[in-house]
């Protein structure tokens, strides 16, 4: 990638977006890491396409109805229970 696939006023241009003020060594430090993630991605360009798989198939197996807990074996563990429910902390 050439040296000036970020120039140092679009640096400082998205830290005034930003609202963060940089210091003259940052800019310059920041200037050199956005060209190194835009190399980074154009790497990605050369990665070869794939064909797509074939339709998958579900292999999600159907629902099946069973017998439900009673609401004793339900709170059986549970750390606090109240009137039958299940009783959890406080949130204001």
């Amino acid at each position: 990638m050439s040296d000036n696939a970020v120039d140092p006023e679009e640096v400082r241009h998205v830290a005034e977006l930003a609202r963060v003020d940089l210091e003259a060594d940052e800019v310059e430090r920041f200037t050199e890491q956005f060209g190194d993630i835009l190399e980074a991605f154009e790497a990605l360009d050369e990665v070869p396409e794939t064909e797509r798989e074939a339709d998958l198939a579900n292999v999600m197996r159907p629902d099946e109805v069973h017998e439900c807990l009673s609401q004793e074996e339900a709170l059986r563990n549970a750390p606090e229970a109240e009137a039958g429910q299940f009783k959890g902390p406080k949130v204001s």
